[in-house]
Protein backbone atom coordinates (compact mmCIF):
# COMPACT_ATOMS: atom_id res chain seq x y z
CA UNK A 1 0.00 0.00 0.00
CA UNK A 2 1.21 3.42 -1.04
CA UNK A 3 0.57 5.94 1.71
CA UNK A 4 0.17 9.34 1.01
CA UNK A 5 0.03 12.91 2.82
CA UNK A 6 -1.96 15.84 1.33
CA UNK A 7 -1.12 19.46 1.63
CA UNK A 8 -3.62 22.14 0.71
CA UNK A 9 -3.76 25.91 1.68
CA UNK A 10 -7.53 26.18 -0.02
CA UNK A 11 -11.07 24.28 -0.39
CA UNK A 12 -8.94 21.10 -1.47
CA UNK A 13 -11.16 19.77 -4.20
CA UNK A 14 -7.91 17.70 -5.57
CA UNK A 15 -8.01 16.36 -1.80
CA UNK A 16 -11.43 15.31 -1.81
CA UNK A 17 -10.80 13.48 -5.54
CA UNK A 18 -8.32 11.50 -4.04
CA UNK A 19 -10.08 10.58 -0.38
CA UNK A 20 -13.25 9.51 -3.15
CA UNK A 21 -11.12 7.73 -5.17
CA UNK A 22 -8.71 5.71 -2.17
CA UNK A 23 -10.13 5.92 0.74
CA UNK A 24 -12.99 3.70 0.61
CA UNK A 25 -14.04 2.28 3.92
CA UNK A 26 -15.35 -0.56 2.54
CA UNK A 27 -11.37 -1.24 1.33
CA UNK A 28 -9.42 -2.67 4.11
CA UNK A 29 -5.95 -1.27 4.69
CA UNK A 30 -4.44 -4.56 3.28
CA UNK A 31 -6.07 -4.48 0.24
CA UNK A 32 -6.00 -0.86 -0.92
CA UNK A 33 -3.57 -0.15 -3.19
CA UNK A 34 -3.30 3.90 -2.18
CA UNK A 35 -4.56 5.62 1.37
CA UNK A 36 -4.93 8.81 2.28
CA UNK A 37 -3.34 8.84 5.68
CA UNK A 38 -2.48 12.59 6.56
CA UNK A 39 -3.61 16.10 5.64
CA UNK A 40 -1.74 18.93 6.25
CA UNK A 41 -1.90 22.98 6.03
CA UNK A 42 -0.90 26.22 6.45
CA UNK A 43 -3.37 27.58 7.25
CA UNK A 44 -7.04 27.10 8.66
CA UNK A 45 -7.88 25.72 5.08
CA UNK A 46 -11.72 24.89 4.12
CA UNK A 47 -10.87 22.04 2.32
CA UNK A 48 -9.56 19.97 5.77
CA UNK A 49 -13.79 19.67 6.36
CA UNK A 50 -12.71 16.90 3.92
CA UNK A 51 -10.40 15.09 5.56
CA UNK A 52 -12.89 15.22 9.05
CA UNK A 53 -15.55 13.80 6.87
CA UNK A 54 -13.13 10.98 5.79
CA UNK A 55 -11.90 10.47 8.91
CA UNK A 56 -8.15 11.09 7.80
CA UNK A 57 -5.88 12.83 10.86
CA UNK A 58 -5.26 16.60 9.74
CA UNK A 59 -3.03 19.12 11.07
CA UNK A 60 -1.95 23.22 10.76
CA UNK A 61 1.34 24.62 10.59
CA UNK A 62 1.41 28.02 9.78
CA UNK A 63 4.48 29.56 8.83
CA UNK A 64 3.94 32.96 10.82
CA UNK A 65 4.42 30.90 13.68
CA UNK A 66 7.94 30.53 13.22
CA UNK A 67 10.98 32.51 12.59
CA UNK A 68 11.89 31.46 9.08
CA UNK A 69 10.63 29.17 6.18
CA UNK A 70 13.43 26.53 6.80
CA UNK A 71 11.98 26.39 10.97
CA UNK A 72 8.28 26.02 9.27
CA UNK A 73 9.47 23.47 6.42
CA UNK A 74 11.62 21.09 9.73
CA UNK A 75 7.87 21.71 11.66
CA UNK A 76 5.93 20.28 8.82
CA UNK A 77 8.36 17.58 7.96
CA UNK A 78 8.22 16.33 11.64
CA UNK A 79 4.58 16.13 11.33
CA UNK A 80 4.52 14.73 8.34
CA UNK A 81 6.72 11.84 10.14
CA UNK A 82 4.37 11.13 12.69
CA UNK A 83 2.13 10.18 10.02
CA UNK A 84 4.93 7.37 8.94
CA UNK A 85 5.99 9.30 5.75
CA UNK A 86 9.84 8.15 5.23
CA UNK A 87 9.96 6.75 8.31
CA UNK A 88 9.14 2.80 8.02
CA UNK A 89 9.05 0.20 4.90
CA UNK A 90 6.33 1.34 3.44
CA UNK A 91 6.50 3.22 0.26
CA UNK A 92 4.91 6.88 0.76
CA UNK A 93 4.41 9.93 -1.37
CA UNK A 94 3.53 13.96 -0.05
CA UNK A 95 1.38 15.40 -2.56
CA UNK A 96 1.03 19.26 -2.70
CA UNK A 97 -2.45 19.69 -4.20
CA UNK A 98 -3.19 23.57 -3.53
CA UNK A 99 -0.77 24.24 -0.75
CA UNK A 100 -0.09 28.10 -2.09
CA UNK A 101 3.88 28.22 -0.63
CA UNK A 102 6.81 27.28 -2.11
CA UNK A 103 8.36 24.56 0.27
CA UNK A 104 12.01 25.21 1.58
CA UNK A 105 14.94 23.46 0.30
CA UNK A 106 15.15 21.38 3.57
CA UNK A 107 11.68 20.32 3.10
CA UNK A 108 12.36 19.32 -0.69
CA UNK A 109 15.77 17.63 0.01
CA UNK A 110 14.08 15.16 3.05
CA UNK A 111 10.97 14.05 0.41
CA UNK A 112 11.79 14.73 -3.37
CA UNK A 113 11.40 12.52 -5.38
CA UNK A 114 8.44 11.23 -3.41
CA UNK A 115 7.07 14.54 -3.73
CA UNK A 116 4.89 16.04 -6.09
CA UNK A 117 2.73 18.99 -6.97
CA UNK A 118 0.27 19.90 -9.72
CA UNK A 119 0.61 23.07 -11.85
CA UNK A 120 -2.19 24.87 -14.30
CA UNK A 121 0.44 24.95 -17.31
CA UNK A 122 1.92 22.45 -19.92
CA UNK A 123 5.61 22.98 -17.80
CA UNK A 124 8.16 24.09 -18.48
CA UNK A 125 5.55 27.26 -20.22
CA UNK A 126 4.24 29.36 -17.75
CA UNK A 127 5.87 28.43 -14.47
CA UNK A 128 4.93 30.67 -11.00
CA UNK A 129 2.12 31.61 -9.41
CA UNK A 130 -0.18 33.07 -12.20
CA UNK A 131 0.52 30.20 -14.89
CA UNK A 132 -3.45 31.16 -16.18
CA UNK A 133 -3.33 34.67 -16.33
CA UNK A 134 -0.06 33.83 -17.79
CA UNK A 135 -0.78 31.59 -20.61
CA UNK A 136 -3.81 34.29 -21.96
CA UNK A 137 -1.73 37.67 -21.47
CA UNK A 138 0.65 35.35 -24.20
CA UNK A 139 -1.74 34.79 -26.54
CA UNK A 140 -1.69 30.80 -25.63
CA UNK A 141 -4.04 29.27 -27.70
CA UNK A 142 -3.66 25.73 -25.67
CA UNK A 143 -2.41 25.65 -22.50
CA UNK A 144 -3.48 22.22 -19.73
CA UNK A 145 -1.81 20.87 -16.19
CA UNK A 146 1.24 19.42 -15.41
CA UNK A 147 2.39 16.31 -12.51
CA UNK A 148 5.37 17.12 -11.57
CA UNK A 149 7.91 16.33 -8.90
CA UNK A 150 9.11 19.08 -6.95
CA UNK A 151 12.55 20.50 -6.98
CA UNK A 152 14.36 22.76 -5.14
CA UNK A 153 13.42 25.08 -8.05
CA UNK A 154 10.17 26.58 -8.56
CA UNK A 155 8.16 24.25 -11.09
CA UNK A 156 11.57 22.84 -12.33
CA UNK A 157 10.94 19.45 -11.53
CA UNK A 158 10.71 16.49 -13.38
CA UNK A 159 7.87 16.59 -15.34
CA UNK A 160 5.37 12.87 -14.36
CA UNK A 161 1.99 13.29 -16.95
CA UNK A 162 0.54 16.15 -18.30
CA UNK A 163 -3.14 17.07 -19.96
CA UNK A 164 -3.85 19.28 -22.89
CA UNK A 165 -6.71 22.32 -22.32
CA UNK A 166 -7.75 24.47 -25.09
CA UNK A 167 -8.18 28.04 -24.21
CA UNK A 168 -11.61 29.74 -25.44
CA UNK A 169 -11.86 32.70 -27.36
CA UNK A 170 -12.77 35.51 -24.83
CA UNK A 171 -12.78 33.30 -21.94
CA UNK A 172 -11.79 34.68 -18.63
CA UNK A 173 -9.28 33.52 -16.03
CA UNK A 174 -11.29 32.28 -13.89
CA UNK A 175 -13.20 30.06 -16.55
CA UNK A 176 -9.88 28.67 -17.78
CA UNK A 177 -8.45 27.84 -14.60
CA UNK A 178 -11.83 25.99 -14.09
CA UNK A 179 -11.57 24.11 -16.58
CA UNK A 180 -8.07 23.48 -16.21
CA UNK A 181 -9.16 22.28 -12.51
CA UNK A 182 -11.80 19.64 -14.03
CA UNK A 183 -8.96 18.01 -16.12
CA UNK A 184 -6.37 18.21 -12.88
CA UNK A 185 -8.15 16.37 -10.68
CA UNK A 186 -8.36 12.63 -12.33
CA UNK A 187 -4.82 13.44 -13.89
CA UNK A 188 -3.62 13.35 -9.73
CA UNK A 189 -5.40 10.57 -8.92
CA UNK A 190 -4.27 8.95 -11.78
CA UNK A 191 -0.73 9.80 -11.90
CA UNK A 192 -1.22 8.61 -7.80
CA UNK A 193 -2.82 5.59 -8.87
CA UNK A 194 0.36 4.60 -11.04
CA UNK A 195 3.45 5.54 -9.25
CA UNK A 196 1.57 2.89 -6.59
CA UNK A 197 0.96 0.29 -8.63
CA UNK A 198 4.73 0.84 -10.43
CA UNK A 199 3.25 1.66 -13.44
CA UNK A 200 5.37 5.35 -13.13
CA UNK A 201 8.93 5.28 -11.40
CA UNK A 202 9.88 8.61 -9.97
CA UNK A 203 13.09 9.41 -10.76
CA UNK A 204 16.14 8.97 -8.80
Amino acid sequence: MLKVAVLISGSGSNLKALLDEFNDPAVADTDALVRIVAVGSDTDAPGLVHAEAAGVPAFVVRPGDYDDREEWGQVLAAALQEHGMNTGPEPTLVVSAGLMRILPPGFVREFSPRLINTHPALLPLFPGAHAVRDALAAGAVETGVTVHVIDEGVDTGPVLRQARVEILPGESEDELHERIKQIERPLLVDTVRAIAAGELTLPE
